[in-house]
């Protein structure tokens, strides 16, 4: 069984940053077989719809959403089984849950589809809370 555990959340002021981490358990990472599923950062603010953040499959390719392009950074960490989002220069608006999810990945599609939520994600972590003061 697949389970995503989320870690690294907390309260921090506009311009900081923060790093989230997903560990990852119940199939082996390495370029063969995680290139079978994707794993993405999803979240939800108070009041708003869940989106897509970051995702990321076999060999580096990822996805960003616009609203987090060039601040945020999703990798993958094959010796310690992980897929962390490194997320810079936050602003008020990245307040939210932040869930670790993860799929078997349908051939030919790439993150973005999953991340759009294209292609529903079938393992969730529990969440991490990210709160952006001023």
């Amino acid at each position: 069984e697949v389970q995503l555990v989320e870690s690294g959340g907390g309260l921090v002021q506009t311009g900081e940053s923060l790093k989230l981490s997903c560990a990852v358990s119940g199939f082996t990472f390495g370029h063969y077989i995680i290139g079978d599923y994707v794993i993405g950062w999803f979240r939800q603010a108070p009041g708003k719809e869940r989106e897509g953040v970051s995702c990321i499959t076999a060999f580096d390719n990822t996805f960003h959403a616009n609203s987090v392009k060039g601040r945020f950074t999703i990798s993958m960490d094959n010796a310690k089984n992980t897929v962390d989002l490194q997320m810079n220069s936050l602003k008020r608006e990245d307040t939210a849950v932040y869930y670790c999810a993860g799929r078997r990945k349908v051939v030919g599609y790439g993150p973005e589809y999953y991340c759009s939520g294209v292609y529903e994600m079938n393992y969730w972590g529990k969440g991490t809370l990210v709160n952006v003061t001023s």
